[in-house]
């Protein structure tokens, strides 16, 4: 049952109601791709589908657009997938609750997907529309955006035949993005000494109630890190506390909101650790009040009887390794006032028998300054005896003082709407940069609807202004010509 089914544009909200029934977590793009193939041959469109789950579908120009340029429609199908604590959704197999609140849509207790499902539904729509005045239409959907451009990576280019690509993956209406960050994952992988415990009393201490947010469009936010924080508890905890095992985060991309430590505790210094988390509790949200709502620390007694904890030595390593991984912004473009340049963002931790592995998420919008973290990384390595392995680089996509297709999309937001819109750089990373660096004299914009809170359990999308939007994409095309 479809409740957007009066909201306008109708079939914008159809197909975003589809889209959000199918499960659709990076990596698991299998059966959304299938619903866009299907949804190509109900319509009769030539389409193209890869081992890697991007399709292309094509539509041919409308009648007296023959000899204009080709445009390319892009977004990608996955999504970031978070839920609150509470939730029992399943994201392999349950459809995205979605809940209508005044102008916003969200998800009840998960994220929404807005992030890139309404590209996906905008794009839909128009290839669905045959009224609609454009030139040749490829329409691109790509995997594993999510977690390191992996379709776009891996997408054959010598398939597209358009000089003009619009992205539709970007937050913020009114703004003409032209730039974003380049960037990679960061994985240190410690190996860990055991020894066997000692007759003692288990606890898991956790530390939740942060907003999170996108690593990069949030990173400026200053926001905590649960991953750091939890580094800063165990520091203090070293003389009379062991570690069985941490986990935290569940996407690189994604600022860490919660983390968990179980840890093992003489009975006689339960006192000692009850003060260390008052302690904590205190410091942070006095550290943090102006950036974050309440940080809860917890503590519960746990009845699980774990055979062996880390020794001092992988307990001190540990905690020094995410110390010393940078997180934030590390350095503003002297270029464009108020971008970030280059960031870092330690998103997951996770424990294993024999090792415990910390991933991070750098970014820069100057190749230099991302290999710069990307050598501070390997010297953690080398120092700490760490493994480090560096994969999913992505370029960055460096703005061009002349676009024609960029004055186009100025021009018709100022005749549609009355007022400026503003060209912009972001820090996020966009899949432009590798459409940038595989086609160089592609014509590139990003732009879309009001989205906030992506990546979160609280992110919701604007309907007014999807309706916007999509008609502001529809008048760019018509220009097209």
């Amino acid at each position: 049952m479809y409740i957007l089914n009066n909201t306008e544009p109708k079939n914008v909200w159809r197909y975003f109601e589809e889209i959000s029934a199918i499960p659709r977590g990076s990596g698991n793009e299998k059966e959304i791709c299938d619903y866009f193939e299907n949804f190509a041959k109900q319509n009769n469109l030539w389409y193209k589908r890869d081992e890697h789950n991007n399709i292309l579908i094509r539509k041919e120009a409308y009648k007296g657009y023959e000899r204009a340029e080709g445009v390319i429609l892009q977004g990608h199908m996955d999504m970031v997938c978070e839920k609150k604590p509470n939730s029992n959704h399943d994201f392999l197999k349950d459809p995205i609750k979605i809940v209508k609140c005044g102008d916003f849509i969200k998800a009840n207790g998960t994220t929404l997907g807005g992030d890139d499902g309404i590209a996906a539904a905008i794009i839909l729509a128009i290839l669905s529309d045959k009224s609609i005045e454009s030139p040749f239409i490829e329409a691109l959907l790509t995997s594993d955006e999510e977690v390191g451009m992996k379709g776009a990576i891996n997408f054959d280019y010598s398939l597209l035949k358009s000089t003009r690509l619009i992205n539709i993956d970007s937050e913020e209406e009114g703004e003409i993005i032209a730039g974003c960050a380049g960037g990679m994952r960061a994985e240190i992988n410690i190996n860990t000494e055991r020894k066997p415990v000692e007759n003692n009393t288990f606890y898991q201490i956790s530390i939740s109630g942060l907003k999170g947010g996108h690593s990069g469009s949030d990173i400026h936010l200053k926001r905590a890190n649960a991953i750091k924080l939890m580094a800063r508890v165990l520091n203090k905890l070293e003389d009379f506390c062991d570690i069985c095992e941490i986990t935290g985060g569940n996407k690189d991309n994604a600022i860490p909101r919660e983390t968990k430590a179980i840890v093992c505790v003489d009975y006689k210094n339960f006192e000692n650790l009850n003060n260390v988390i008052l302690d904590c509790k205190n410091v942070f949200n006095n550290e943090y009040s102006g950036a974050e709502g309440y940080i809860d620390i917890c503590v519960d007694k746990i009845d699980i009887k774990p055979k062996t904890v880390l020794s001092k030595n992988t307990f001190k390593k540990i905690v020094d390794i995410i110390n010393i991984i940078p997180f934030g912004v590390v350095t503003m473009s002297a270029q464009i006032e108020g971008l970030v340049e280059s960031s870092n963002n330690i998103g997951v931790i996770r424990t294993y028998d024999d090792k415990i592995t910390i991933t991070s998420a750098p970014r820069s919008s100057v190749i230099s300054r991302r290999d710069i973290i990307e050598q501070q990384f390997i010297s953690i390595g080398r120092i700490t005896g760490a493994n480090v392995v560096i994969r999913g680089k992505y370029p960055a996509w460096e703005y061009k003082e002349k676009s024609n297709l960029r004055d186009i999309a100025k021009k018709t937001y100022k005749e549609l709407f009355g007022k400026d819109s503003k060209v912009n750089a972001i820090h996020a990373g966009l899949e432009c940069g590798i459409f940038s660096e595989k086609m160089p004299d592609l014509d590139i914009v990003s732009i879309g609807p009001n989205m906030e809170a992506v990546h979160t359990t609280e992110e919701k999308l604007s309907v007014s202004s999807v309706e916007r939007i999509y008609s502001y994409i529809v008048e760019i095309l018509k220009r097209l010509k």
